[in-house]
């Protein structure tokens, strides 16, 4: 099979097919990740403005949620891991509703108050949508290719970071290897899909940092020290996330039982904590992070808790944006103590958690050069360096190889 994709490759003709396959692919996934994005932005202004309405029946929306995967969800419960399966050769087809399952799930999830993020359903997306155009495609033999492909259009298409999500798609399913043959595919998808969503009018996340970009040896100490912090912060999070959901597995089995009572608790938790503060992605300790907002020094822990609680009782979306959320305002935490600007902490805390909880490296770099200006990106490396080298191959992946 592979020798066959490698005579593709060896052709011009075959990489403009490619390349070309891939803008179709983009477009359609950035019309589907406008509509999931938009569609989780309004659920999460509703809930803001009325955290009363909704966060005290996350549970009834848990059991909602846990029902219709159990009666019509069938392998599509699996998730992201269904995704991996299939990259790993285990499963040969994504359920096209999974698509649906993903987006109403996890819409209804922040609309009732769980803590929980986008990416997964995003890169789900995009996923099942090109695998199932790659399947109908003269590339059979490809049909990897187009799973790389999609993953790709649909992180770019959602966070608008193209060249870190072509990157981030192809490094994902081996921890250390880059899936070089789907590059084009993925170059083009990504940048079509981002383009596509913008044009749609979903909105980007993206701050300009003010603090000076120099590096000098005080600095270089104290991002080693922090790029540790983070490190062992994101791996803490992949590690008890794991843990977590197995515990909760087996102790409450019945998957509707289970999102019921944790829901019910999490429902309590998150009225006392500021009615909804730590529900939905974590957008706004994000944005209070890097403009000036308040941000406690118990910010970050409470997030990741009630994050790692969500996603185990089974409420649906991801990981990625939470662990932003957590970086972010650790590194707010964290600035102070370094005397460090603010700013610039909270962002080498967006990265290097990231990095450290998929254990990434290239991809949570170029985020955060993406994200924050290119000119701090000697920051992101030195910083991301420590806190992979540091996550001792923990991910939120538990389907990713490691080499």
């Amino acid at each position: 099979m592979k020798e066959k994709v490698n005579r593709v490759f060896r052709t011009y003709g075959g990489l403009f097919l490619l390349g070309a396959a891939g803008i179709p692919i983009g477009a359609v996934v950035g019309v589907i990740e406008t509509f999931f994005g938009r569609g989780l932005l309004l659920m999460s202004r509703t809930r803001e403005q009325h955290p009363l309405y909704f966060i005290p029946f996350l549970a009834l929306a848990g059991v909602f949620i846990a029902y219709c995967y159990m009666k019509f969800g069938g392998k599509s419960s699996q998730g992201m891991n269904l995704v991996f399966e299939v990259g790993q050769g285990e499963e040969e087809i994504i359920p096209k509703r999974l698509i649906p399952f993903s987006i109403l799930g996890t819409w209804l999830s922040n609309l009732f108050g769980a803590s929980t993020g986008r990416e997964g359903v995003a890169m789900q997306i995009g996923a099942t949508f090109s695998h199932w155009v790659g399947r109908r495609l003269p590339f059979k033999d490809a049909s990897n290719i187009f799973l790389v492909t999609g993953l790709a259009a649909g992180f770019a298409g959602l966070f608008q970071t193209p060249i870190a999500a072509v990157v981030f798609a192809m490094g994902i399913m081996t921890a250390g290897v880059l899936e070089y043959e789907a590059l084009i595919p993925a170059f083009t998808a990504a940048y079509t899909a981002c383009e596509v969503s913008k044009a749609l009018g979903l909105k980007n996340t993206a701050f300009a940092l003010s603090a000076d970009h120099t590096i000098n040896v005080s600095v270089f100490w104290k991002m080693i020290v922090l790029g540790m912090i983070f490190g062992i912060v994101g791996a803490a999070f992949a590690w008890c996330l794991k843990w977590t959901k197995k515990l909760v597995a087996d102790k409450i089995s019945n998957p509707m039982i289970r999102i019921a009572v944790m829901g019910a608790v999490i429902s309590i938790c998150m009225l006392i904590l500021y009615q909804g503060r730590y529900s939905g992605t974590g957008s706004n300790l994000i944005t209070d992070s890097f403009t000036g907002g308040k941000i406690y020094r118990y910010d970050w822990l409470l997030k990741f808790i009630l994050t790692v609680v969500s996603l185990s009782a089974g409420f649906q979306g991801g990981e990625v944006t939470p662990l932003f959320a957590i970086g972010s305002s650790l590194g707010v935490v964290l600035a102070g103590i370094f005397h460090l600007p603010v700013e610039l902490v909270a962002a080498m805390g967006y990265v290097s958690v990231f990095a450290a909880g998929t254990n990434t490296f290239f991809a949570p770099v170029l985020i955060g050069a993406e994200v924050f200006g290119f000119q701090f990106l000697p920051h992101f490396f030195i910083v991301c360096t420590i806190a992979y080298a540091f996550n001792m191959n923990k991910s939120i992946y538990t389907m990713q190889r490691i080499r």
